[in-house]
């Protein structure tokens, strides 16, 4: 993945170089601008346009070689986008695109430029509904900028205004912070935000095509279990090597079987102090299922050492946030020293399956669970997960991937009726057709039926934080000057 930022002003040359330095961690391996009409490109790069009013810049990471530089240029398009676009192949074929570089992004442009007639807004609205992937982009012509962020919200946009009417986008919010706005808005899954107005045009849930209702618990499991194996393949599709955020737990533990099926070559990344309950699934079940496992062990001096990091990876003061983002962002660390530039993680599945326990709530009160509750759970991920996480893992160049949380598993998955997820109120083990999916699958019977512990609690990072190291942290003080104010 990659980092992207524009802004519009007055001389905006030297804030848009500020902005995107600001984010130097996403993407070491090369810098673009357009800035009044200048195509600036290269590893390093000297701007010095004097008087510039627009410009839009990016930070490239390179996963497998094919990247290149951007913005990408078509005709009046100028596009930066951070993002996967797993079937660009396939749209290269299937509309005869002729693209002028090896960058998976290109076929956005060269969409739009396809659809494109007199209405640049109808072309993006025809182009987005054929994109597979995790993405958010700017657009800009000469009357028109455009952001656009992915129907799920895998990867973060934000944007905002100050009093004096500037106007800036990016990747991470401290980059906003850097040109002097406060004020940060988060583009919302599924949405653009065209010259300012924002519009809705696709859902996180896809609609389903007919009921499940008397359908087959066999025959939705097969269902599942086909697209969650399509998802894990698009998102290794190309790579050498892969790393796999482990907890020990059901969900991460059915990926690491996919994967090994499907003989990537990947290595498992799990964090947690001595005697915590992640750190012995995952070494039991990583030595039964024979595979790789790295660990970081975790105590009082690194949680300390780590907790200002974290805060400036997720950018904000949130307990819940900190102690998951923590055994995230060390794994992240861990897979960087080890040259690995992806890592999947079983984010996704809670809300998918009914794993989370206040699921049980709605049975004590005798109110039933419907698919609307998860619904609103897998829509609101964005803001309470991915972010998040794509920041701790970002902060080290390295790019999390989420197979849980493809369009496609989230369809099949929103099919699935609730008494094949949760059984009654005395279910406390929940997820129950993942779980005999990952029975299937070779995963052991002591992790298939292991409970749902939070990675907070299951890394025993939770208890540190608040016993021993949070008691005399200044936290208001330390956004503050992180926000720079």
């Amino acid at each position: 993945m990659c980092a992207i930022a524009g802004i519009r002003d007055t001389d905006i040359a030297g804030d848009l170089k500020n902005m995107l330095d600001s984010m130097q961690h996403r993407g070491r391996d090369g810098t673009g601008y357009w800035i009044k009409g200048n195509l600036i490109q290269g590893e390093v790069c000297e701007v010095n346009i004097p008087g510039a009013s627009i410009g839009i810049g990016h930070k490239l990471l390179s996963i497998v070689g094919r990247e290149s530089y951007q913005p990408l240029i078509d005709d009046n398009l100028v596009l930066v986008c951070n993002g996967e676009i797993y079937n660009y192949q396939e749209l290269k074929e299937k509309f005869e695109l002729e693209t002028k570089t090896e960058s998976d992004c290109e076929v956005i442009l060269k969409l739009i430029s396809k659809f494109r007639e007199d209405n640049l807004l109808e072309a993006i609205k025809k182009t987005l509904p054929y994109l597979d992937g995790d993405y958010a982009f700017a657009l800009l012509d000469e009357e028109n900028l455009i952001l656009g962020r992915d129907p799920v919200g895998v990867k973060p946009l934000y944007y905002g205004q100050t009093p004096s009417l500037r106007w800036a986008f990016a990747s991470e919010k401290k980059a906003l912070w850097k040109v002097g706005i406060e004020k940060v808005q988060t583009l919302p899954p599924g949405h653009l935000l065209f010259n300012q107005n924002l519009i809705p045009l696709q859902k996180t849930i896809p609609p389903s095509s007919k009921s499940k209702t008397d359908t087959s618990k066999k025959i939705l499991k097969s269902a599942l279990e086909n697209s969650l194996i399509k998802s894990v393949h698009k998102r290794v599709k190309g790579l050498e090597e892969v790393g796999l955020v482990f907890s020990g737990g059901v969900d991460s533990t059915l990926l690491a079987c996919l994967l090994k099926d499907m003989e990537i070559n990947t290595t498992l990344y799990t964090v947690g102090t001595p005697n915590s309950p992640d750190l012995s699934y995952a070494q039991r079940g990583a030595e039964l299922l024979d595979l790789k496992l790295k660990t970081f062990i975790v105590d009082e001096n690194v949680v300390k050492s780590t907790l200002k990091p974290v805060l400036t990876a997720i950018e904000e003061f949130n307990v819940m946030k900190i102690g998951v983002g923590m055994p995230l962002y060390l794994a992240a660390q861990l897979a960087c020293k080890d040259g690995i530039k992806v890592v999947l993680t079983g984010q996704g599945a809670d809300e998918l399956f009914g794993g989370y326990h206040r699921y049980l709530q709605y049975y004590s009160r005798s109110l039933e669970l419907t698919q609307e509750h998860l619904k609103k759970d897998v829509e609101r991920s964005y803001e309470v997960n991915l972010q998040r996480d794509d920041a701790v893992t970002m902060a080290h160049g390295v790019e999390l991937r989420v197979p849980y949380l493809d369009r496609e598993v989230i369809k099949v998955a929103m099919d699935i009726p609730i008494k094949y997820k949760i059984k009654d109120e005395k279910d406390n083990l929940r997820k129950n057709i993942l779980r005999e999916l990952a029975l299937d699958r070779g995963v052991p019977p002591f992790i298939a039926h292991r409970p749902k512990k939070a990675a907070q609690y299951g890394s025993g990072i939770h208890k540190i934080l608040i016993k021993k190291v949070l008691k005399d942290f200044d936290e208001e003080y330390f956004i503050q000057k992180l926000r720079g104010f």
